[in-house]
């Protein structure tokens, strides 16, 4: 087989699956409207329920709800008869996964969601399908044709499985106004977890500050710049005016050969960037790299400075 033969083999499966996720971008309507209202209008869990590769995409899809704010558990069809229903309960909402629609297995579990008064949601490519028929809402996978050349193993059916369980849950989060601090309290753990948890106060300095008046000369700025990594704000009564940077003090001494003596309100940024005790790290990061920008200001509810912010700390702090 030659390189050429496999790369065009690639080249097909992946033109498939985009072929048939736009197809259903294309359709997605009211049906869509009626599920994620139902599930937004849900007092107790989202129970999702599979077989085979439908049952691997529904556990990820019941770990993508429990994340943003919607808890779900995965009920496997052929346990659920044999005791495990006793997790379901009537304020819950079921979402069914069969391409076909007519997975014995599933069936079975349809008439015990149904005597306890479970609403449900069916995902399948078949609408006349016996799942569709009694499900309150049906959303139509629209695949035709999977990716494998025999048109047997789940492939295109399963990517736009699992590309519309994720339209669900985001679409979902929203309805529900879930916000990025309730998503970092669901993952408090690695990366992602530092840099949704991480604010400005956790890493700001906030004692011994680099701070002089508007009457002081760039001889004690230069002192202070040297000795407190590069920055020197101008406060009066704890409100900024201004802050002298390293690069403040390179441009002046491009125009002046005594520096000196020059007054440090003259040199001073008089419309700084500023960050808030209270923000998240990761959004004064995301300020500081766009504007060029080692170190800010920190400012409480009433605007007064109550600290420093380095670039470097909230790096560390894996606020990036």
């Amino acid at each position: 087989m030659t390189a050429e033969l496999i790369i065009e083999r690639g080249r097909r499966v992946l033109h498939l699956e985009a072929a048939a996720l736009a197809d259903v971008e294309r359709v997605l309507g009211d049906d869509f409207v009626r599920a994620v209202q139902l599930l937004a209008a849900c007092r107790g869990r989202v129970i999702i329920a599979g077989v085979g590769k439908s049952g691997l995409v529904g556990r990820k899809m019941a770990a993508t709800f429990t994340s943003t704010g919607s808890p779900a558990m995965f009920l496997h069809p052929v346990e659920s008869v044999h005791g495990d229903l006793g997790i379901v309960g009537a304020d819950d909402v079921a979402i069914l996964i069969s391409k076909s629609g007519e997975s014995q297995e599933l069936l079975g579990l349809i008439d015990a969601l149904a005597r306890l008064g479970v609403r449900m949601i069916a995902m399948t490519a078949e609408r006349s399908s016996r799942l569709s028929r009694h499900a309150d809402v049906t959303l139509d996978l629209g695949v035709r044709e999977e990716a494998c050349p025999h048109d047997l193993a789940p492939t295109t059916s399963t990517t736009v499985t699992m590309a519309l369980g994720d339209a669900l849950a985001v679409a979902l989060m929203e309805e529900k106004g879930f916000r990025a601090e309730d998503f970092a309290r669901f993952h408090p753990g690695g990366s992602l977890g530092r840099r949704l948890l991480t604010r400005v106060s956790d890493v700001m300095v906030s004692s011994d500050l680099p701070v002089l008046d508007r009457a002081a000369t760039m001889r004690e700025a230069i002192i202070l710049l040297a000795e407190r990594r590069g920055i020197v704000v101008v406060v009066e009564h704890d409100c900024v005016f201004g802050v002298v940077t390293a690069g403040d003090l390179t441009r002046l001494l491009e125009r002046h050969a005594d520096v000196l003596s020059v007054p440090v309100a003259s040199v001073m940024t008089t419309t700084p960037r500023m960050a808030y005790v209270h923000e998240l790290g990761s959004a004064v990061v995301h300020r500081m790299e766009t504007h060029g920008i080692m170190a800010m200001p920190v400012l409480d509810e009433q605007k007064h400075l109550v600290g420093i912010v380095h670039l470097h700390d909230l790096m560390r702090a894996g606020a990036a």
